[in-house]
């Protein structure tokens, strides 16, 4: 069996649930904390702190079915990685920003650092999740339970809890986790490989637009990367490193991602799909996305 097949495992079952979002259990936290301006993914403007006109009593969203045709494209690409009832339930004790309106503005920085817990913690646990990864699992795990430590903080500890500085430490076992799966991945895949040398990316490239339909870009290095509106078709990306990798409208029909390294619901939700799109196990199908 290639590496291709044998380099990644499923996300542990217990980490799942609490890292995607629960709107259910959530004070509408994303439609009240975040600004937008009325473009092509809002219709309207709107503050940050200032409650979307389209939320209602019980914190749901009045036009939730009907948000694209309405003009709020941008919120059905949001993805919060679970912070949103993290915050909610756990931080708060199940005391919303209504009940005690003198906690509201540290409520909205609070779930703004929580979200970025919690996407760390999604990258964390997929590292950790790759056989390849073994060789580094020890640190992985550390930085894993530092991090959960993190998302148990009080409100203040949180506002002041310095994520950037984390941030940058995980990024370098991110770093390392990537490079040994993609270099696997590359040398199992060169015997295989029929269609010349393959090309290479530097991080953050450019390739709005970029015609990459049926490519062969499996290990590659698209971290950062400006995919907007590419056309991904059929293309493989198994084992492609695609942390922060920029999505919009790009057309991933037929695409193989389905082995991909960190990638998030939020970048499914910002791009273009079909049935016919390979996913890993521990994301969903875009309802927005073609049958």
């Amino acid at each position: 069996m290639s590496v291709i097949h044998e380099f990644s495992q499923s996300i542990p079952e217990w980490n799942r649930g609490s890292l995607h979002a629960d709107c259910e259990n959530c004070f509408g936290l994303c439609c009240v904390s975040l600004p937008f301006t009325a473009s092509i993914d809002f219709a309207i403007d709107k503050d940050a702190g200032q409650p979307c006109s389209n939320l209602q009593s019980n914190f749901r969203c009045g036009i939730h079915q009907s948000l694209r045709e309405r003009g709020f494209k941008g919120c059905t690409v949001y993805d919060c990685f679970g912070a949103g009832q993290q915050v909610s339930q756990v931080t708060y004790n199940g005391q919303d920003w209504r009940q005690v309106p003198d906690t509201a503005e540290q409520m909205y920085e609070v779930f703004r650092v929580m979200r970025q817990i919690h996407e760390l913690l999604w990258y964390l646990n997929e590292a950790l999740a790759l056989e390849t990864t073994q060789s580094i699992h020890d640190e992985l795990r550390f930085m894993l339970e530092e991090t959960e430590r993190f998302t148990r903080l009080s409100p203040d500890s949180l506002v002041e809890l310095n994520v950037s500085a984390h941030r940058l430490a995980i990024n370098k076992l991110l770093l390392k986790a990537s490079e040994l799966v993609r270099e696997e991945a590359i040398r199992a895949n060169k015997q295989s490989n029929t269609r010349g040398r393959k090309k290479t990316y530097e991080r953050g490239a450019d390739l709005m637009g970029a015609k990459l339909r049926g490519a062969d870009l499996i290990g590659a290095n698209l971290r950062g990367s400006y995919l907007i509106a590419a056309d991904l078709r059929d293309a493989d990306l198994r084992a492609a490193d695609l942390i922060g990798a920029d999505f919009r409208d790009a057309d991933l029909s037929g695409a193989n991602l389905s082995k991909s390294l960190f990638l998030t619901q939020f970048q499914l939700n910002a791009a273009k799909g079909n049935a016919d799109t390979k996913l890993p196990p521990t994301l969903t199908r875009p309802t927005h996305w073609l049958a």
